[in-house]
């Protein structure tokens, strides 16, 4: 009887524990700032919805002028702690505080789907290899919503493409893979570790000339530095060193968190121009 009572109490205290988890997660407020809004896009590539968060320039609606569009991997963490897992970049307060002249389209991944949709090949341990129909989506459904509903420049150079870990892996695929559409990138903390079909993507693309902006902590693993090497020389293989399109930031002490990224995020920004 006693056994039983203590597992009544254990039960119970879990059950609490969650409930005020729960209160606590609801009363956190966001941190997102006005010029952040959601909507819901239907994903027909996926199969799915898809959550976006769109982030406009503080005088969007004070001017009719047009704007560059920066896409986003992993939305949850781009703006608003609370849907935040680790830290948010705080895209919204840093682009406001240079005034940026750029619109962010941030794309929500898909939990336990995120593997799938953020890696262009299949690894042998982890699965994962549905990128295409996740950049599909992107390319065919949702920039074409995004074009025809803001005020956008929808050329290469004014489209640009971004994310960290395996959003950096995607990134970088996605650049190669549409260079009509994505004009830059930025490719921080990259999981170039997922595949080896990445580099012999690089090997055979010609005439890259989309702008990269690299960057990665010195302090992430035994291999993120020199995986990212090895693929910026060959990329550069492919392309004259002198056209400067290829920057590359490597923070020492740098780990592979949010705060890196966030860190970092600006001057990518600044060096890619918008």
């Amino acid at each position: 009887m006693k056994n039983k009572d203590q597992t009544v109490i254990q039960q119970f205290n879990l059950i609490f524990l969650c409930f005020l988890t729960t209160i606590g997660l609801l009363a956190q407020e966001s941190t997102a700032t006005k010029q952040v809004s959601t909507f819901t896009i239907n994903a027909p590539q996926l199969k799915t919805n898809k959550k976006i968060w769109v982030y406009l320039p503080k005088n969007y609606n004070e001017s009719d002028k047009k704007f560059s569009v920066l896409y986003m991997h992993d939305a949850q963490n781009l703006f608003d702690s609370r849907t935040s897992y680790a830290g948010e970049w705080n895209v919204d307060e840093k682009l406001d505080s240079i005034n940026a002249q750029l619109i962010v389209i941030g794309i929500e991944h898909g939990n336990e789907k995120r593997i799938d949709e953020l890696t262009p090949y299949k690894n042998e341990k982890n699965g994962g290899g549905n990128a295409d129909a996740y950049l599909n989506f992107i390319v065919e459904t949702l920039k074409p919503k995004i074009d025809s509903t803001y005020r956008t420049k929808t050329k290469p150079r004014n489209t640009i493409i971004m994310g960290s870990s395996l959003g950096g892996l995607t990134s970088y695929y996605a650049a190669l893979k549409y260079p009509k559409v994505f004009g830059k990138a930025g490719i921080f903390s990259p999981s170039f570790w997922f595949t080896e079909d990445i580099y012999d993507l690089t090997e055979k693309s010609k005439k890259i000339n989309t702008k990269f902006y690299f960057l990665c902590g010195d302090s992430e693993s035994d291999k993120m530095v020199s995986d990212l090497n090895r693929m910026e020389y060959l990329l550069n293989s492919n392309r004259c060193h002198c056209l400067h399109l290829n920057e590359k930031k490597i923070v020492k002490g740098g780990q592979h968190n949010e705060k890196l990224w966030r860190d970092g995020f600006i001057k990518a920004i600044l060096w890619l121009g918008y």
